[in-house]
């Protein structure tokens, strides 16, 4: 764990140096790729040692399947293979050498890196093999139309700013950051228009990292101080389940879960500002013209401490894996997209019984939640007071179904977490099926559009506001030209 914040800080630090003395205006795509990749590789032997090695095995391996095997199949071959490998080393990590401890290990970084093998095989599938008319909106501006060099691959898949801790970010941002034509995209996009008065700037990303900072320090302290005082583990100590009331149990469940939270605070919002400081993560401006250095943020606190809903918490918590998870899974699925996301979800997260539990659950969780806002929610939307009170109630019920949804999460094995839901009689687990069998759940819509108009719940509302909210995405496509770009993006924001 000293290693990696160690090392988060070298990032830090190096970030600043890439983007004073390798700006993109100095510097070719081919030095900073290359820069970038013996950075990401350096902090990675000095993290992990020789285990960094499989972050080269599994991503040479993966681009030598995507070069043999073709665009039509690739990505069903990399999907497979990056995953696989990721769980053979998952299952080693823990069941040989370290089960429950919670020390940075390499299978970290390997998450990520596969999420950007399996995003980036999709991607060239739909951008080189499926027709445009076929691809959603998002799909068709986040197609790859060319096959990236090794160079590029590994730049992307182990640079410097996200090897340790991400975020994923797409494979077309990433490429435009490097050869430096984010900021012209991004701004002349503003407004659908191709000159606007930001057109020349260059802005700065340091109010953005100083303020991202200052919240990584108070979650730091807070984690320091404040954790280890409420251990989640007191949940299912005998003498407190025996003598503390429900109510008393109930909220000390939710402290102790907040509680559990600000260690990811600060590894994300680190990871955001070290790719800010280089440059990245610049989303154009607002309406008053204010930068915005959100394009691969992973959370949003204030939305997280406050969700009055089961989608509104996920659609604010680890941003870029919510969606990962839809772009590759659930609007691909054929049956079930929702449990098969979820599914998806806990084997990328590890082999620990408890990630099973916490994502089973989370199906029933879901599902039960969207019930209810479907069937009961418009009743108590017309007069502000009784809005009020609705939201008060909401945002309670949302805190415990959350932090009863991921007690297993934290406690990782099966004897612990079955201890806990036996406390507590699986009271939301009947809860949910109970829900489920008195109110309907509206039926998934077929036919072509199936995709577009039906989205998971953690990210119907974040995907709106990617498209409309000026310029999700950047572009670096060689065989199309930044106007063609342009108006792909202007449409998908009028659909």
């Amino acid at each position: 764990q000293v290693n990696f914040v160690v090392c988060q800080l070298f990032a830090l630090l190096a970030a600043v140096w890439f983007r004073t003395y390798l700006h993109s205006s100095k510097t070719s795509p081919f030095i900073r790729h290359v820069v970038a990749t013996l950075l990401g590789l350096y902090l990675a032997l000095f993290c992990f040692g020789w285990y960094a090695l499989h972050f080269v095995i599994q991503s040479g391996i993966s681009y030598y399947i995507m070069i043999i095997i073709g665009v039509e199949n690739m990505h069903k071959y990399c999907f497979v293979f990056a995953l696989g490998y990721l769980t053979v080393c998952q299952i080693t990590r823990v069941y040989i050498f370290d089960y429950g401890q919670y020390s940075a290990d390499f299978s970290g970084p390997m998450m990520i890196i596969t999420q950007k093998i399996t995003s980036l095989a999709f991607e060239i599938h739909d951008g080189m093999f499926r027709k445009n008319e076929d691809l959603t909106p998002s799909q068709r501006c986040l197609a790859v139309r060319r096959m990236p060099s090794l160079l590029e691959y590994l730049s992307y898949n182990c640079n410097f700013m996200g090897i340790l801790a991400g975020p994923l970010c797409s494979y077309k941002d990433y490429i435009t950051f490097i050869e430096g034509r984010s900021y012209q995209l991004q701004q002349s996009e503003a407004n659908g228009k191709e000159d606007t008065k930001y057109e020349q700037t260059d802005p700065s990303p340091n109010i953005a990292v100083a303020q991202k900072l200052l919240i990584c320090g108070l979650s730091l302290l807070f984690h320091m101080t404040i954790t280890k005082t409420l251990p989640v583990e007191y949940n299912i100590d005998d003498h407190f389940r025996a003598t503390a009331s429900w109510p008393v149990r109930f909220f000390y469940l939710y402290v102790s879960l907040m509680a559990a939270r600000p260690k990811y605070y600060f590894a994300w919002t680190l990871a955001d500002a070290i790719n800010n400081a280089a440059g990245f993560g610049f989303r154009g401006y607002d309406k008053n013209g204010v930068t915005r250095w959100d394009l691969i943020s992973n959370l949003r606190i204030q939305q997280i401490e406050f969700s009055t809903s089961f989608k509104m918490f996920l659609d604010n918590w680890n941003i870029q894996t919510a969606l990962w998870l839809k772009r590759v899974c659930y609007e691909r699925a054929t049956f079930s997209p929702t449990i098969q996301t979820f599914i998806l979800s806990a084997i990328w997260h590890g082999v620990y019984p408890g990630y099973y539990l916490t994502f089973l659950t989370g199906v029933l969780m879901t599902l039960a939640a969207r019930a209810i806002r479907n069937n009961i929610r418009h009743y108590f939307v017309e007069s502000p007071a009784v809005k009020v009170c609705y939201d008060v109630i909401t945002w309670m019920a949302t805190q415990v179904a959350i932090s009863y949804t991921v007690v297993p999460f934290v406690l990782l094995s099966v004897k612990p977490s079955f201890t806990f839901y036996s406390s507590c009689y699986f009271c939301l687990h009947i809860a949910s099926i109970l829900v489920l069998l008195v109110f309907p759940l509206k039926r998934t819509q077929k036919g072509s559009k199936k995709h577009e108009t039906v989205q998971p719940t953690w990210s119907k509302t974040l995907e709106e506001e990617n498209l409309l909210q000026k310029n999700s995405y950047s572009t670096t496509n060689n065989s199309f030209s930044q106007k063609q770009e342009i108006t792909c993006r202007y449409q998908a924001l009028k659909q």
